[in-house]
């Protein structure tokens, strides 16, 4: 009673095909993709250095994003 085999995980399988439907999963399967493709290219930008991560000290000393302070010059 270890582990399951190969036909209890079809079975399961079969199972959640037919509550969720195949066109629904595969809208899962795009929408996490799209997440976790996202995530990394989140984090190979956040990783560059100067750009819009870098903080700038306005007159108050008080710490402001370079993107907010530009974004709201505008």
């Amino acid at each position: 009673m270890g582990s399951f085999s190969i036909w209890h995980w079809l079975i399961v399988l079969v199972i959640v095909m037919l509550v969720f439907g195949t066109k629904k999963l595969r809208n899962i399967g795009q929408d996490l993709g799209g997440a976790v493709k996202g995530f990394k290219d989140g984090m190979q930008e956040a990783g560059k250095p100067g750009e819009a991560g870098q903080k700038i000290a306005d007159g108050n000393n008080q710490t402001i994003d370079a993107e907010a302070r530009e974004k709201n010059k505008s």
